[in-house]
């Protein structure tokens, strides 16, 4: 089995892939300190509880935007898996797509692996806007290519900084209100919150589709992806496996040269 694991700012995500078909996945808080041992116990007692044995994980690839993790997952796959991490952004990995910005080492990994997954899904033209610790937008060309993109503050990020900055704003959770007009505190957060990113995403993508001279489709992925998409039209889906599914894709390249979704 392939053991992909999606190393984010806040949360690592881990999944098995059969072959065919993803078989489990879980989530952890992203620990810089937390080490291969301790990998490895949370993910034995996860895979044992599914019905899974570790000693079929014969190959992993990573994704990583948080560096000081890597080192203890190259020791993860060689101790406990006998294996090689595929690791995204590194000069033995080969994508499937051009990166065409100025300089292509500066793009986040999991931005590059959302552009393999989205165009072998939905083809060219696309935007990608990825509801993670920092909310981003990246647009992908006709022919597949990363082009650009533009990164703004996560949604909870910004909940944070209201909360941490104005001593009489509670913490509250993101929800689309009913109303855009709030009558008391937390209705008023929610609905700047929810209706601001609306309005980020809006603005945004009907720039990006201007600038580019051409209509631009916008799939959103992320934890927060299917409630946003709720709130607008722009949105065309919600796809929450689009990085997972772009590790598989990104291995399958490396292995075989074949690139399709």
């Amino acid at each position: 089995m392939l053991l992909a694991i999606d190393v984010g700012n806040t949360n690592t995500v881990c999944a098995l892939h059969d072959g065919k078909d993803f078989v489990a996945d879980w989530r952890c808080n992203t620990e810089s300190a937390r080490t291969a041992d301790q990998y490895f116990v949370w993910l034995r007692q996860l895979m044992q509880h599914a019905g899974l044995d570790p000693a079929d994980i014969a190959e992993v690839v990573i994704s990583n935007v948080a560096p000081a993790t890597l080192f203890n997952l190259r020791v993860l796959c060689d101790r406990y898996f006998g294996c090689r991490p595929l690791v995204v952004g590194k000069p033995e990995c080969k994508l499937p797509v051009d990166v065409r910005v100025d300089n292509p080492a500066e793009v986040g990994a999991d931005r590059l692996v959302n552009t393999v997954a989205a165009y072998a899904r939905y083809g060219g033209d696309l935007i990608v806007v990825d509801f993670g610790t920092a909310t981003t937008f990246d647009v992908i060309g006709h022919d597949g290519a990363y082009v650009g993109g533009i990164i703004a503050p996560g949604v909870n990020l910004s909940l944070d900084a209201l909360h941490a900055a104005a001593a009489h704003l509670p913490r509250i959770d993101v929800t689309m209100p009913e109303h855009v007009l709030g009558r008391n505190t937390v209705h008023c957060m929610q609905s700047g919150i929810f209706w601001g990113y609306i309005g980020l995403i809006e603005g945004i993508c009907a720039r990006l589709a201007e600038e580019r001279e051409r209509t631009m489709r916008v799939i959103a992925t992320g934890g927060l992806s299917p409630l946003f998409a709720r709130g607008t039209d722009v949105i065309e889906a919600a796809d929450g496996d689009l990085t997972m599914r772009g590790l598989v894709l990104i291995h399958r390249y490396n292995k075989t040269g074949k690139y399709d979704g």
